[in-house]
């Protein structure tokens, strides 16, 4: 049986390769997406004929739907994607905010979405496939002034919709949502909260769930 495939957005480091190592474990072939060329290549390096590394930003629609293309011709098609590249903000609250920081954040977490979306819902709608969106605890519950978590209720809602867009043809799709995570995300080291690879089991729990069960959320928060 040929091996699943799965393209990964924010591929170099965090959720997006400790997601990618759980995949290609679990006999997954990853197309690695992310502007970072050398980690992608570290990575191939690590995880072997089974990855392959697509560098590219993920703000931008051409380059995405290149990676994709080049992805699913080599691999001969598309079983899932996982929209996972996002980034935050240096200043929270709407009063101090940069706005030109806003609109390099949304670029990212609203318009990166879409573009995988779009990039990738053909192929996936060949293979009554399933894709993925990283949410967040943030766009759950309303904080003060947050930009950024406005950005994941987006990913949030647009995901249920996509969930009930994509039950037209059999595919699947599932909302991703952390709580803190110790990821290079953060300045500073954040050892007692979730790491990467808690994430990335609920990506592999998900997708690896049986065809007649959609996951259409999973929601994990650290412990502390």
């Amino acid at each position: 049986m040929a091996s699943k495939t799965l393209f990964i957005t924010g591929a170099s480091s965090g959720i997006g390769a400790a997601t990618a190592r759980a995949a290609v474990a679990e006999g997954w072939r990853v197309g690695l997406f992310a502007r970072s060329a050398d980690k992608l290549q570290a990575l191939v390096a690590e995880l072997g004929e089974a990855a392959i590394a697509l560098p590219g930003d993920a703000g931008d629609f051409d380059a995405q739907s290149a990676a994709i293309a080049e992805f699913v011709k080599r691999t001969g098609g598309l079983d899932a994607a996982f929209a996972n590249a996002g980034t935050g903000l240096s200043a929270a609250g709407t009063e101090v905010g940069d706005p030109e920081e806003w609109e390099r954040m949304i670029r990212l977490n609203v318009l990166g979405v879409l573009w995988t979306t779009k990039a990738a819902m053909p192929h996936l709608k060949a293979r009554r496939g399933h894709l993925l969106l990283t949410g967040s605890a943030a766009g759950r519950r309303h904080i003060s002034g947050s930009v950024y978590g406005a950005s994941k209720w987006f990913v949030h809602g647009y995901g249920g919709n996509l969930s009930e867009e994509m039950k037209e043809f059999g595919g699947r799709c599932t909302v991703i949502a952390p709580g803190m995570v110790d990821t290079p995300f953060f300045d500073t080291p954040k050892p007692d909260k979730l790491q990467a690879e808690d994430v990335a089991r609920a990506v592999l729990f998900a997708l690896t769930a049986e065809p007649r069960c959609t996951v259409n959320e999973v929601f994990l928060m650290p412990t502390q």
